[in-house]
C-alpha cells in the first residue's frame, strides 16, 4: 500500500490483530520503508503489549542485518508454564544465554565470538512460540515482520545448561513430544551451525540501541528443531541430551 507510513497506526493494527488472534495479508498493510521505521513500530507494539521482560530474540534479515525483538509472554518453567495456543502457532527448541556483563556498542574492532562468550553468565534450554499477525510472516516484507516482533508469541525458559553447550550443542540428540505425539526426533541443528552467530552479528551492529545487550539481558539464539506447527493445545516435552523442559500450550 502506498499511503504515508505511520508507525503508531501499524503498531495499533498489529496489536488489535494479535488480541483477536487474526492474521491479514501483507498487501493490506502500509509497510515500513526501512529498519528504523520497522523498529519504531515494534517499540510501539511492545508498549501496547505491556512488555517489561528483558528477554530478546536475535536473527538476521535477508540483507544480512542483525535484528531483534522482545519475547512475550515470557515464562520460566520452574513451576510449570502455560502459553496461549492459537491456530497457526509454531514451536522452536532454542538455547538462551544471559549476559553477565555489558556488550556496549563500540566502533573500530568488532567483538570476537570469544568476547561474546566471556560476557555470557548462564546458558539455558528454552522454547519459543511463534504466530504472526501477518499471514505470510516475513516472506513478503521482512520489515513488516520485524515490526510484528518477528512473530514471537511466547517464550518458556527451561533449565540451566553447561556454558560449553554454546560450542557443543550441534548434533546433540533432541526429542520433542506434543500432546503425546513425537514432533521432532533427531540431532539439534542451528540454521547457522553456530548458535551464537546472530548474537555476535547483533553485538557488532553499530546502529543498535545504546541500551541493548546490557548485564542481565536474556537472548535466545535461534531454532535447533526448525519451526513446527502445533495443531492443537497440549503438553510439550523437550529432551535435549540429558536436559528436559516441559510446559503446556492451552486455549485462552
Amino acid at each position: 500500500m502506498t499511503e504515508t507510513f505511520d508507525p503508531r497506526a501499524l503498531a495499533a493494527r498489529l496489536h488489535s490483530l494479535r488480541q483477536a488472534c487474526l492474521q491479514e495479508a501483507t498487501d493490506t498493510f502500509a509497510l515500513p520503508a526501512d529498519l528504523y521505521q520497522a523498529m519504531q513500530a515494534q517499540d510501539l507494539l511492545a508498549a501496547a503489549d505491556g512488555i517489561s521482560s528483558n528477554a530478546w530474540k536475535v536473527t538476521v534479515s535477508p540483507q544480512g542485518l542483525a535484528v531483534t525483538a522482545p519475547l512475550h509472554p515470557y515464562a520460566e518453567a520452574v513451576s510449570g508454564a502455560a502459553i496461549p495456543w492459537y491456530p497457526g502457532l509454531k514451536f522452536e527448541t532454542e538455547i538462551a544465554v544471559r549476559l553477565g556483563s555489558d556488550l556496549p556498542v563500540r566502533a573500530g574492532i568488532p567483538y570476537s565470538r570469544t568476547e561474546v562468550v566471556e560476557a555470557i553468565s548462564a546458558v539455558y534450554l528454552g522454547a519459543e512460540l511463534l504466530v504472526s499477525a501477518v499471514k505470510e510472516s516475513g516472506s513478503v516484507s521482512f520489515l513488516l515482520f520485524v515490526a510484528d516482533r518477528l512473530g514471537n508469541s511466547g517464550y518458556v525458559l527451561g533449565p540451566k545448561l553447561e556454558k560449553s553447550v554454546v560450542d557443543t550443542v550441534g548434533g546433540t540428540p533432541l526429542k520433542v513430544t506434543h500432546a503425546g505425539r513425537t514432533i521432532y526426533d533427531g540431532p539439534a541443528q542451528h540454521p547457522k551451525g553456530d548458535v551464537l552467530t546472530w548474537l555476535v552479528d547483533y553485538a557488532n551492529d553499530g546502529l543498535r540501541p545504546e541500551t541493548s545487550l546490557k548485564t542481565g539481558a536474556l537472548i535466545t539464539t535461534g531454532t535447533l528443531s526448525g519451526a513446527i506447527e502445533l495443531t492443537e493445545p497440549g503438553e510439550i516435552d523437550i529432551e535435549l541430551g540429558n536436559s528436559r523442559l516441559s510446559f503446556s500450550v492451552s486455549k485462552g
